[in-house]
């Protein structure tokens, strides 16, 4: 077991989720120090389980296990009065329930939000949906894929390379980022009922999530009315713009602004490329940075990655080597802050857990974070203790 931190000490959450979405977002409050408790449907539990290959126990993917530490697992079949009296006396006490199902089977089960509030006042109620509940899309399905493709995300690649195909990102990033918004609005509500005692119903939609998070810079243009320039951060689409070939392999190299471009080229052996008339000013390099991309491109192989690198960091130009992602554990800075962390599952034997990414200087005491649980495998604690299932050493 690893240690977590202790900020959400004591807070109780119900994650009534499958896949990412939501167990991204309960994942990160486990994180933090909150009690999770995963509800499964019986027999094969989160489809997420078995979208990869698992080690020793078939439905232990190695990406579920990466959502899912730090979480109890409980089996309960939610359509029977005795696993649904269970699931309410969890609720009757948890400080936030996150939930994907969609509103008229919450309904009928009697897990929506007017139902809860009745018995549980403070309940922070945290509903992952695929699409506001207020429009025509309401009642559709949605999964990342989809998402992709109602946002126009399918259509940025195309605008880099060319081919007109509509391709998705080979990411789920739709989900990711929902569950991100999911986190922070669960948290935003915790300090709500800290200073006013009140629960609250939290919508997260991901096609509005997602639609933000590419439009902030995607929208481009079409921002103004009327529009006075294309849709697209031109930065991000233009073909020019990719890692630059190398004697040995790719680099990035980034002239986020203006004055770094005589240094880039300099640091290329090309200190008068920029003498040239049509790239004398900064508007005019600002037009031509196409052509710049090309040229460093044309330059860069004649030395190796990192010989680059050296001259590069000297010079204060961001730059790192491409790197194949099969490569990634090896990266000596994730290895010196301990990014991958060695651990022994009790059934599944050793494996690698990523570290939380955010550090708190108060949040470390000992306290142990759980090894992502086997489909069910807390059910009895659940039904028998509840709450207090906690207090065991499992």
């Amino acid at each position: 077991m690893s240690d977590k931190p202790v900020m959400l000490e004591g807070i109780r959450v119900v994650d009534l989720t499958t896949v990412v979405f939501g167990p991204y977002c309960t994942q990160i409050l486990a994180d933090l120090g909150a009690d999770v408790i995963k509800v499964e449907s019986p027999g094969m539990g989160d489809a997420f389980r078995w979208s990869g290959k698992a080690a020793v126990t078939p439905g232990m993917a190695p990406a579920w296990m990466a959502l899912n530490r730090g979480k109890k697992s409980a089996a309960l079949d939610l359509k029977t009065d005795d696993d649904r009296k269970v699931m309410l006396d969890l609720l009757r006490e948890a400080d936030v329930f996150v939930v994907n199902v969609r509103g008229k089977a919450l309904e009928r089960i009697g897990l929506d939000y007017e139902s809860l509030k009745a018995v549980n006042p403070g309940l922070i109620y945290v509903h992952c949906v695929g699409f506001g509940q207020d429009g025509p899309y309401a009642d559709l399905q949605a999964y990342d894929d989809v998402i992709q493709a109602a946002t126009g995300t399918t259509t940025l690649l195309p605008r880099v390379d060319g081919n007109p195909s509509p391709r998705y990102l080979p990411s789920l990033v739709a989900d990711k980022v929902a569950g991100l918004h999911a986190a922070y609005a669960a948290l935003a509500a915790i300090v709500h009922k800290q200073r006013t005692g009140d629960g609250a119903h939290v919508e997260v939609p991901m096609f509005e999530a997602f639609s933000s998070f590419m439009l902030l810079e995607h929208l481009g243009g079409l921002t103004f009315d009327p529009p006075n320039a294309p849709v697209g951060y031109f930065r991000q689409i233009d073909p020019d713009r990719q890692p630059f070939p190398t004697a040995d392999g790719h680099i990035s190299v980034v002239a986020y602004t203006d004055d770094a471009w005589a240094r880039i080229f300099a640091l290329l052996d090309q200190s008068d490329f920029l003498d040239q008339p049509h790239l004398a000013t900064p508007q005019l390099r600002l037009k031509a940075q196409p052509e710049l991309y090309r040229a460093i491109a044309r330059f860069t192989p004649a030395l190796t990655t990192a010989e680059i690198l050296q001259r590069c960091h000297a010079a204060q130009i961001p730059a790192q080597a491409v790197r194949d992602i099969g490569d990634i554990m090896a990266d000596p800075h994730l290895q010196a802050v301990g990014f991958f962390q060695s651990r022994q599952h009790p059934v599944e034997g050793g494996y690698y857990e990523q570290s939380a990414p955010v550090r708190f200087s108060v949040s470390e005491d000992g306290k142990q974070m759980r090894p992502p649980p086997l489909a069910g495998q807390d059910t009895d604690h659940v039904r028998n203790a509840g709450w207090r299932a906690f207090e065991a050493k499992t």
